[in-house]
């Protein structure tokens, strides 16, 4: 069975078969989360580097909301396609966030503690 969740301003389609879930997609609601949710993302941003620039390089974004559990790499840090860049927990499960290709992280944009939503930028790597 397919089900459709609405949580903190987001659409998740879930389907259900044999006691198991898996998320199929999520979609973004009119409704954004709320304030006391994008804080520690606020908090993380300031910390770090100045925001990605265009043409800054190739900006990795989270794939899904959730808590980042570890950041792997450091600006200047040299990374090889696949390496674990960021460790997003999401749903209770550890997601390895992959460099796409080979290159050099230009900017880390959050920090270990912080939470993030589907499509703020983790790294930049150049």
């Amino acid at each position: 069975m397919k089900y459709i969740v609405k949580l903190n301003g987001k659409e998740y389609e879930v389907e259900v078969e044999n006691g198991k879930a898996g998320v199929m997609s999520v979609k973004d609601a009119a409704v954004q989360s709320a304030a006391a949710e994008q804080k520690p993302v606020q908090a993380a941003n300031n910390a770090q580097s100045a925001p990605v620039a265009a043409g800054a390089g190739e900006a990795i974004k989270a794939p899904m909301p959730g808590t980042i559990l570890d950041v792997k790499v450091a600006p200047g840090s040299t990374v090889k396609k696949g390496q674990v860049l960021v460790i997003l927990e999401a749903m209770k499960m550890e997601n390895e966030i992959l460099a796409p290709a080979d290159g050099t992280v230009a900017q880390v944009q959050v920090a270990k503690g912080s939470s993030v939503n589907t499509g703020d930028v983790l790294v930049v790597i150049r």
